[in-house]
């Protein structure tokens, strides 16, 4: 907002654009266009008995706890990695709007982050945009590699689910 005595749109265009390039930097993206209908795709994300098959990356595994699909519900869960370590994660949901958006936020173990997903029908199938937004470019820095490759392979694995490859 332009404080008095200044041209109106000077400081808000300067801000604007400084969050935007922050927001980026503390963000990673991650698409996909999977073959499927969105309501399809959207359900591999919000279904229990589904996510619990591909959520991780390769080599994890997953025991769900709780998983409260509504504003403010908790998804608990354990991730075992494929070094016999054992990551307890703690999620609130946000926003949920079938079959085109979901939001929720990453409390613990290890990183705060909000995760946004968009399920967009495209001649193809579905177009899944997932944002992972953290709170400071420092946080994600020394993980962003780990989190980009991970994503990836979360990808590869709910393609699979998909399309009914084990």
């Amino acid at each position: 907002m332009a404080r008095e005595g200044e041209e109106a749109g000077t400081e808000e265009s300067g801000e604007e654009e400084m969050s935007i390039a922050s927001s980026t930097e503390r963000e990673v993206r991650t698409s996909r266009i999977l073959a499927a209908p969105r309501e399809r795709v959207f359900a591999a994300w919000t279904d229990p008995e589904q996510l619990v098959r591909w959520w991780g990356p390769n080599g994890s595994s997953n025991t769900f706890h709780r998983f409260e699909l509504k504003p403010d519900g908790l998804w608990e869960f354990t991730m075992h990695g494929p070094n016999k370590m054992d990551f307890n994660n703690t999620c609130v949901f946000k926003r949920i709007e079938p079959p085109g958006y979901l939001e929720f936020d990453h409390l613990k173990e290890m990183h705060f982050y909000k995760a946004m997903v968009t399920f967009t029908e495209v001649t193809e199938g579905t177009l899944v945009d997932w944002t992972m937004r953290f709170d400071t470019v420092e946080e994600l820095a020394p993980i962003r590699a780990f989190i980009e490759k991970a994503n990836e392979e979360n990808m590869d694995k709910l393609e699979n689910l998909i399309n009914g490859k084990p």
